[in-house]
């Protein structure tokens, strides 16, 4: 859906208390107005399924995530604790795209720490969570496999198959667990740091257990 720029009058008293409920909703006035008219039509905005995919997420992720609250109706985030010495939590965050069409959205992922020295260790992970994505979904995309490695940050794009008709929940239910499984990995990679070859073998097994179960975004 496209969108434009009109001209309503309403009430003063009507305007107050949308945005009295837009602010409870952590959201826009406008996006709060369109909802409430699309509702009304019966119609499917953007917003709306990327709440049905937010939702899903959230229904489906354990508590060892904690949700953070963020300004955009398109991003949601979450973080876990790293039991390491120091403690350190991981950020991942969505944004979804608005057609939800081809490309979903993209996922970053970042250790929150100054620590060079854990900054590398956690490099070498995206590295090699890298290196397995690619070794594994490299031919299905004709530009290469969409995700890059930073300095301390993981981002990798979600696309939806072209064969597959997902639903919101689908979409939703696909990146939580992708989510769990990336977070399960680091947390055993970082168990196992006195034993890097133990520690890189214990991911792809977790990884490839995980494709042969079937993938329903990419």
């Amino acid at each position: 859906m496209s969108k434009s720029v009109y001209s309503l009058v309403l009430d003063d008293e009507v305007v107050s208390e949308v945005d009295k409920l837009a602010c409870r909703m952590n959201t826009s006035r406008s996006s709060l107005i369109n909802t409430i008219l699309a509702q009304k039509l019966e119609l499917n905005t953007p917003e709306m399924r990327m709440k049905e995919i937010f939702d899903a997420m959230r229904a489906l992720v354990d508590d060892r995530f904690q949700l953070v609250e963020q300004p955009s109706d398109s991003m949601l985030s979450m973080k876990s604790l790293l039991k390491y010495k120091y403690r350190p939590t991981i950020r991942y965050s969505v944004e979804l795209a608005r057609d939800l069409g081809g490309k979903v959205g993209r996922l970053k992922v970042r250790f929150r720490t100054t620590s060079d020295s854990l900054i590398r260790v956690t490099d070498g992970f995206f590295r090699l969570w890298q290196q397995l994505e690619r070794s594994h979904l490299s031919h299905m995309f004709e530009g290469g496999f969409p995700c890059t490695v930073t300095h301390g940050c993981f981002t990798r794009d979600f696309y939806s198959p072209k064969q597959e008709s997902l639903s919101d929940e689908d979409i939703g239910n696909a990146i939580g667990r992708y989510i769990e499984l990336m977070d399960s990995c680091i947390q055993n990679y970082f168990d196992n740091l006195d034993d890097p070859g133990l520690a890189a073998k214990l991911t792809e097994q977790t990884y490839t257990n995980y494709l042969k179960k079937g993938v329903l975004i990419l």
